[in-house]
């Protein structure tokens, strides 16, 4: 597992908590895990599903400007602190992601 195994990590929306993840698998370079979310979240649900749809579909141009949205509205922050870079999906009480300490190659 890596030492991943039980750690929390957050999403904020701004400055508000909407959600954190309880990461029960490490297959780098993804870590997934039990999504439990705040009520703050709810405005963004839609978001996720819809982002998830478009990366099922292959429709990767749309999925683009829709993640897009995910990272203007969504932070993510590790147990070591605030996360620059990450790939994340929420489906349900699932969640799982894939982060970097610097950007991703475009």
């Amino acid at each position: 597992m890596g030492g991943f195994e039980g750690q929390v990590w957050r999403l904020y929306g701004g400055e508000e908590p909407i959600g954190q993840i309880l990461i029960d698998d490490a297959d780098f370079p993804w870590l997934s895990g039990r999504f439990n979310a705040t009520p703050a979240f709810e405005p963004l649900r839609e978001l996720f599903v819809r982002e998830l749809a478009l990366v099922d579909g292959e429709e990767f141009e749309e999925w683009e400007r829709a993640y897009d949205e995910v990272r203007r509205r969504v932070s993510l922050t590790s147990p070591d602190g605030p996360v620059p870079e990450f790939l994340l999906h929420i489906d349900g009480d699932r969640a799982w992601f894939r982060w970097s300490d610097k950007p991703f190659d475009e």
